[in-house]
């Protein structure tokens, strides 16, 4: 609240919603391959991020627009930029950046991801491998499996219109950090099944089943 005169001049704070999320995507090949598959990210992550709109930002970076989001009758429809850092011994980072051609007024977006990639043995998998690739006459067995590993920190800033702040601010935090939490377990396991299925279709192997993949929030 600021003073100007004898006026009180209401300045509204950005509220800050967070949320952490792990899981595990598994991948019926070799680690080599999947990593090479991972690393020409050009190829794969413009197609698995629909319906999410994903366009080129540099060499290594991507523009997202999230999709429309809101509470309180509020809505915004959050867009970010971020970068894909070049692996370092089997382990991946995706983190936002600024990006100068955003209207970004009332929010900021921080978000970081990372992934490390480990080698299986098939019996480590809980499904029956034999009769997933009976079922469909793959043309080999894998002597591998991949699992990735992930883990995302997602935080929002926003700056609500005046009149959302008149509500208990508690009710807001809550609102907003479930909304956001809600949001993950919407894209994510959507963004790992096309991930999969492109990259298992791409070398004629049979999609995983859903438990080859979770998606756990963090308390």
């Amino acid at each position: 609240m600021e003073v100007l005169g004898n006026k009180q001049i209401f300045t509204p704070q950005p509220f800050a919603f967070n949320t952490r999320f792990s899981g595990k995507m598994e991948m019926y090949c070799d680690r080599t391959t999947v990593a090479n598959y991972l690393n020409e990210h050009q190829g794969w992550f413009v197609r698995c991020a629909s319906p999410m709109k994903a366009e080129p930002f540099g060499d290594h970076g991507y523009t997202l627009i999230v999709g429309r989001y809101g509470a309180f009758g509020y809505d915004v429809e959050p867009q970010m930029s971020v970068i894909l850092e070049p692996p370092n011994l089997g382990h991946y980072a995706m983190y936002s950046v600024p990006n100068p051609d955003f209207n970004q007024d009332g929010y900021e977006v921080n978000y970081r991801s990372e992934m490390d990639i480990e080698a299986i043995a098939p019996e480590e998998v809980g499904e029956d491998l034999d009769k997933i690739f009976t079922k469909k006459i793959a043309s080999f067995f894998p002597d591998e499996i991949t699992r990735i590993n992930w883990s995302l920190d997602l935080e929002v800033r926003v700056v609500f219109p005046a009149f959302i702040y008149k509500l208990p601010i508690n009710i807001i935090q809550n609102t907003g950090d479930r909304l956001l939490a809600q949001i993950v377990k919407q894209i994510s396991p959507r963004l790992s099944l096309k991930v999969q299925k492109d990259f298992h279709t791409k070398y004629d192997l049979p999609i995983p089943p859903k438990t080859s993949r979770t998606c756990e929030k963090i308390a």
